[in-house]
């Protein structure tokens, strides 16, 4: 009688995700996927900073084919009104959220298509809580699945920091998969969920199940592999199950996101997404197959253009595997345009050797010629990526961003004319005729504490300079700053520039310089003018030779 009920069950859960994936099919429009702006504006009904303990909402925001990654700030005038306009480049489902809460409410979502403005209204319903309405727009159309965005995540939570062995994260996962579309077949059903917000709950399952995994395999390779402190002081690493490790590096024990569709658009809606994509752009797999591709016969990586594009090969190759697939995905394309993105700078920079190595006359034209076809430059390798951007947007934004760096002409920019702004232009004033190099950190970054602490030595001697400053700008509930800030403060940055400011006022720093993630540093040149993302110098190690050359180039 067991055996006949579990079968039946069975069949039950079988014809469940037959049925969710079958039916209520959404096409989705091809004017989804532009450039253009989002406004998001609105009221918060009986609103005052006393009743609800803030006047300003943040979102953390990152459109993938854009190079920063930023926060939004949503200032609430005495009236409760609100405003915010920023730039998207596909549908998002976002929300605007406050750290500290008076009275409970504290995120306002929304979903969006760019070139969209959403009114919402955020008033009290029948049982007195506070409650988003949405006035128009695609907000509307979905509201009842923006009520339950959350839906998964308190189901994927546990796989994320399972520890327990491969084969058993994958029962677990096995399980997840069906809990999760159990959940979206019951809670579809009670909020009567539309064909298109079906669709959208189904991406959010595959975003939340891929990351949960994906989260799992990343913290598993922590858990077997040990950082052992050495008697100098360094660390090295202690490999306690090598099987396990092993298992981490092979693509077959990822195939259980060989369940989600990565080739579905809808999956770069979900606000996680674009974690989901770091995630599986660092996948161990494909980073090391794309490490044996610059490798030569004797185990050593030769960093030159030939090796760099075997490499890259490699990775794509690596990805195919590890998503199930025999083609390069959506996402596996978008993985390769972040690199694209993010190495853009480095081959500009490499393009720019490109004469003085044709005029080095210490070598013949035949050494000369083969440098420059072996450089790392511009030239080389844009047609290389371009080329893997078989979707058209894509491709599309690849070009765009290329034109776009490229019409960068100055080296440094004005401050913009933003109240924070004036806390740069005083620290410019203070320390007049010297660079200064910010950086942003906080107590709760590991990252941060550990470049603080290991570059003890190296700040010392940069402190003797007089054409460099250093300062570091941390935010806190208070300007004061915790008990735990100042303790940290006075023992690892006693001697340096330290300013503490709320966490607001930081929000707005991060908003003003297109940042969301810190450690992140920032160079101002003497005449408080913001270095270019390409020149700017990111940490204090190199800062003679770099230091130089940027003030050649600024000349």
């Amino acid at each position: 009688m067991k055996k006949l009920l579990s079968t039946i069950l069975l069949a039950l859960v079988v014809l469940t995700t037959q049925e969710l994936e079958a039916a209520n099919r959404y096409t989705v429009p091809q004017d989804w996927f532009r450039t253009d702006t989002i406004t998001v504006k609105g009221r918060i009904e009986g609103y005052t900073p006393e009743l609800f303990g803030f006047n300003s909402m943040e979102c953390y925001f990152e459109d993938i084919f854009s190079s920063d990654a930023t926060t939004l700030v949503l200032d609430i005038a005495p009236d409760g009104t609100f405003c915010k306009k920023f730039q998207a480049s596909y549908p998002v489902q976002q929300e605007f959220f406050s750290r500290e809460s008076n009275n409970g409410f504290k995120v306002i979502p929304f979903f969006a298509r760019p070139g969209e403005t959403i009114d919402i209204t955020v008033k009290r319903d029948e049982n007195g809580q506070y409650q988003c309405y949405y006035n128009n727009g695609s907000s509307r159309d979905v509201q009842n699945w923006l009520r339950n965005t959350d839906i998964f995540s308190d189901l994927a939570h546990p796989l994320h920091m399972y520890q327990a062995t491969i084969a058993e994260a994958r029962k677990k996962a096995e399980k997840l998969w069906k809990d999760m579309k159990h959940r979206l077949k019951s809670v579809s059903r009670q909020y009567h969920f539309t064909p298109l917000e079906k669709e959208l709950a189904m991406a959010d399952l595959q975003v939340n199940f891929a990351y949960a995994w994906m989260d799992y395999m990343m913290y598993r390779q922590d858990a077997v592999r040990k950082f052992v402190k050495m008697d100098d002081g360094g660390y090295r690493i202690e490999i306690v199950d090598s099987a396990e490790n092993d298992a981490i590096f092979e693509e077959k024990n990822y195939e259980t996101l060989h369940r989600v569709d990565f080739d579905n658009p809808l999956l770069l809606a979900n606000n996680q997404y674009s974690i989901l994509l770091n995630r599986i752009q660092f996948a161990r797999p494909a980073m090391q197959r794309r490490q044996e591709g610059m490798t030569n016969e004797k185990g050593i990586i030769e960093n030159n253009a030939s090796n760099v594009i075997k490499g890259l090969r490699s990775y794509q190759s690596s990805l195919c595997k590890l998503m199930g697939t025999d083609h390069d995905n959506i996402m596996a394309q978008h993985c390769n345009y972040k690199r694209y993105i993010n190495d853009f700078n480095l081959w500009r920079i490499n393009e720019d050797l490109n004469p003085s190595i044709l005029a080095d006359t210490t070598k013949t034209e035949a050494e000369r010629q083969e440098e420059i076809e072996e450089n790392i430059s511009l030239s080389k390798m844009y047609p290389v990526y371009l080329a893997t951007f078989t979707d058209p947007y894509i491709h599309q934004k690849a070009e765009a961003f290329y034109a776009y760096k490229m019409a960068q002409k100055d080296l440094s920019t004005p401050l913009p004319d933003a109240p924070i702004a004036d806390l740069i232009r005083q620290l410019t004033q203070k320390y007049p005729g010297r660079f200064l190099i910010i950086d942003f950190w906080g107590m709760g970054c590991g990252p941060c504490r550990s470049a603080i602490e290991n570059s003890k030595q190296t700040r010392a001697q940069i402190a003797q300079r007089d054409d460099v400053k250093l300062v570091f700008i941390a935010g806190e509930r208070t300007t004061e700053g915790s008990d735990a800030y100042k303790k940290y403060v006075a023992e690892w940055l006693a001697d340096e520039e330290t300013i503490c400011v709320t966490n607001a006022d930081f929000t707005r720093l991060q908003e003003l310089f297109h940042f969301n993630g810190i450690p992140h540093y920032e160079t101002i040149t003497p005449e408080c003018r913001r270095v270019r993302d390409d020149l700017r110098l990111n940490g204090f190690y190199n800062i003679d030779t770099e230091l130089r050359q940027l003030k050649e180039k600024l000349k």
